[in-house]
Order: C-alpha cells, then structure tokens, then sequence
C-alpha cells in the first residue's frame, strides 16, 4: 500500500464465503487493522487465523449519539494514517448506511491522504437474495438509524436496514405506523445469507418490537400497500364545520376574523404549499393543500354571511371559467400545442377584460414571479426577444449602467431594478422560474453556511472568528461534498 493510505473495505454480509478474496488478502497484509465493530460473524474466524486490530466497539459506549461516534471514528482513522497505513474494516459493503466512511473520506481529502475502497456484498444484497427481491422493480431502502419521511413511499417496497435492538425496532414500528396500518405484515430477517444463523419471522407491524432475537444483524421489508380506489370526499363537510365555527355557539377567534385580518394566514399557508412541494414530501403536501382549502372556505363563508357570495359560487364561477377558457377541450377549436393553448387562453381573457393587458397582473405577488408573469403577457403580444442570447447581452449592457450609476451616485436603485428585470428574462426564455431558481440558490448558500459553522464549532470557534480566507477554504470543501453526495 503507498504511504499514509486509508484503505476502507467491506467484510460482507456475514458469511465466510461472501468475504471477498481481495479483503482478506489486504486484512493478512496490513500493519493496522480498525474495525468499526467486532460484532460481525467473520470476526471471530479472522481472529483464528492470527489476525489482531483495533475495535471501536467502545466509542458506542462512550459517546452519546451515533453522530458524536462516527466523528470520534473518522478522527481517530485519520489521524493514525498520517503516521502508517491503515485498514478500516465495516461490516457489508464500505458505502452502505456507512456514516463514517463518508466522513473519513472527507477528512482524508481535507489532510490530502488518499483513500482506496475495497467494496464487498451489502448485507441489502444477501436480504434481497433471501427474499427474492428485485431492487431494480422499486425499492425504498431506510435507515433506522435516521428515518427520512421523506423517503417514505409505502406504494413501493420498503427496506429498513440497521434495526440493531428491540428499542431501535420500537422508535421504527412507531415511525412507520404513521404511514402503513398498525397490522401491516413485516418480515424480519437477521443475519441474511450466513449459513447456520439466519432467522426468520413474518410478524404485524405492531409487534415488530417483540422479538427476542433482534440484533445488530436485523432488517426488516415491508410489502407495499395495494393501491386501492380512493373513497370520494365532498367539500360540503368542511363548508359545514366553517360555518359551525362562525356561529355564536362557534369559537370566538373564527368569528373575529376578516377579508383583511386572513390575509397573513392565506399568504403564509401559500408559502407552506411550496415548501411542500419543495421538500418531495408527498404526505406533507396533501397536508398543506388541506390548510390552504381551509382559508378558501373560511373566505366563502366569511362572505356568505356578508351576503355577497358562497362556497357554491366560488367553484361554479372557477368552473364556468376553465370550461370556457379550454375551447379545445370542451368545444371545437383545436390547436396544435401547448403554446398555441397560451395563446388562445390569452385572447380569451382578453374579451372578458379588454382593458387589463399588463392590470391583470397581480401586483401583490412576489418581485421576481410579478417580472415574470409580465415579460409573459408582453411575450404573448409580441414583445419579447427571439431566444435567451438577445436578453444575456441586455443584462451585460444593464450591469455597465449599474457601474455607471454607482460611480456618478445616483440612480442606483433604478439601474438594480433593471438588472433584476433583465435576469429574469434570461431565467424565462431558458425556460426557468426564476423565483424558484433564486430559493434554491438560498437554500444552498444556507447549507454551506451551516456547513461552515459546523466545521468552526468542532475546532470550538464560532464564525465572527474566522478571516475570510477560511472560510472560502471551508465553503469550496461544502461544495467539493455536495459534488461528491
């Protein structure tokens, strides 16, 4: 091995047999062996054949969180390879639910140490095989460790891998009784593929926290739920529990709210919906849908008591609209594709209002999507660029005004507002939402700060105390990782 290299491998599933050839002959040949755990079945047979190591068995006891231990591991790995090569050995494959290997292989990077990995048989692979599974047909693999929601997808088959205790089996069945049924059927499966040990049991999920024999070994498949068809839900139910609310036998604060003081509530629930959307969370989105129907019927009802319109009306004025508006669906115009659909949708708002061309934009919304919809309705009337490069030059020609403004001091604020405009041109005729675009861009500047203060906080500094320097070295390692990821 070259010097001051870590090399990570994987032992296998359990099984002397899935034990690759090229690990135990690295294992025989290495001068320092670490092994995150020994409680592995090939440990002991390796032991017989003269082999010594390190474990970390008791960083497990010492520490406590899982994340304080995979940091101490990562630490101690390489600060010993900056001495002698080392082998760090982890049970099935070096990169699956291996936490630490990700953060010696970061670390590695950072100490310029290089890092070779040896890869073995997952012990995913051995329950696939025990279960014939076909991970290629759809497969959510969790760990039980770290439950994500929003992996959960009980329409696919489920994989809960790393349920090392009957405590871990409990926080597990609790987590998944959320989104499968209390006797949804289980099937537990320890030491998968390692002849005279695997065991088996096919259990509701309610009692997956009481077998006896649950150990580091364990992991647990869910079947999927069989789709069936959704039971019909009228609106009439919440209409009617509204207007329950705003009677005088109803609550006190939904009989003081209005038009005006819903406003905050409409917006912020809004704003819900997209974070929703964002996070890829099927369950919270149906969530948030539901809070903002609420504020649609409390309006309704808030204006039914007023006598000027009611729930009823809001769906049939929507629905005579939508009828209208899609004469090629339910009439006889026909079109040719979706932008000739713009087209047409245009014109027949058009008529309807013959006077709102650019009014019709809502002018409360967000400043970028507001710029958007009205480089739109200028488009649809034939203003507009022939394709992206005509509107980049406009944002260069618009950043040279902004330099001029600055040096003269004065017109600032107009030539920052044109700039944005002229980006967001650019956004739209590359067939981007720029205000989609620009949270994303926040969202990842926010990661990589909360990257940098971690990385302060282990060497216990906060970040009024790192020069710019450091941390531009610390933000190019984020986004070196996120690459990486």
């Amino acid at each position: 091995m070259a010097a001051y290299q870590i090399t990570v491998c994987g032992l296998g599933p359990g099984s002397w047999e899935a034990l690759p050839v090229g690990v135990l002959a690295t294992l025989r040949q290495a001068g320092v062996i670490f092994l995150r755990t020994e409680q592995h079945p090939v440990v002991p047979r390796l032991k017989a054949m003269g082999l010594t190591f390190n474990s970390f068995d008791r960083f497990y006891e010492e520490e406590k969180s899982f994340a304080a231990v995979y940091k101490r591991i990562a630490a101690t790995v390489i600060s010993q390879a900056k001495l002698q090569p080392v082998v760090y050995a982890v049970p099935g494959h070096p990169l699956v639910a291996e936490e630490p290997t990700r953060l010696i292989m970061a670390g590695a990077a950072a100490e310029g140490l290089t890092v070779q990995l040896l890869p073995a048989m997952s012990f995913l692979d051995a329950v696939y095989a025990a279960l014939s599974l076909d991970p290629a047909a759809g497969m959510v693999v969790l760990d039980g460790l770290s439950l994500d929601p929003k992996l959960v997808c009980p329409h696919l088959p489920a994989v809960v891998m790393q349920v090392y205790s009957r405590l871990v089996a409990s926080e597990v069945k609790l987590f998944l009784m959320d989104y499968y049924s209390d006797a949804h059927p289980v099937t537990v499966i320890r030491a998968a593929g390692v002849p005279d040990e695997e065991k088996r049991a096919d259990v509701p999920l309610y009692t997956l926290d009481r077998l006896p024999w649950l150990d580091h070994l364990t992991t647990i498949y869910l079947p999927p739920v069989k789709r069936r068809r959704p039971p019909s839900y009228s609106v009439a139910p919440l209409v009617r529990i509204m207007a329950q609310l705003r009677s005088k036998e109803g609550c006190p604060w939904d009989r003081e709210q209005t038009h005006e003081s819903l406003k905050k509530y409409l917006l912020e629930e809004t704003y819900e919906v997209l974070e929703a959307i964002d996070g890829g969370n099927p369950h919270n989105l149906c969530e948030e849908l539901g809070d903002l129907l609420l504020q649609i019927v409390f309006h309704a009802q808030i204006a039914r008591e007023a006598g000027k319109f009611d729930f009823a009306d809001v769906v049939r004025t929507i629905t005579k609209k939508m009828v209208y508006r899609h004469p090629h669906v339910f009439g006889s115009k026909e079109v040719k594709d979706s932008e000739e659909v713009l087209v047409n949708w245009e014109r027949l708002k058009k008529k309807e209002k013959p006077n709102a061309t650019f009014g019709s934009v809502t002018r409360s919304l967000p400043a970028l999507l507001y710029a958007t919809r009205v480089q739109e309705k200028a488009s649809r009337i034939g203003f507009d660029w022939d394709e992206w490069r005509g509107a980049m030059d406009k944002v260069l020609e618009e950043a040279g005004e902004l330099k001029k403004a600055v040096a003269a001091g004065r017109g600032v604020g107009g030539e920052v507002g044109d700039l944005l405009f002229a980006v967001v041109n650019v956004a739209r005729l590359l067939g981007i939402d720029a205000e989609d675009a620009l949270r994303q861009s926040t969202a990842k500047f926010i990661r990589r700060m909360e990257y940098i203060e971690a990385r302060a906080r282990d060497k216990g500094l906060e970040l009024k105390d790192l020069d710019l320097s450091q941390m531009d070295a610390w933000w190019e390692e984020a986004k070196r990782l996120e690459v990486e990821g």
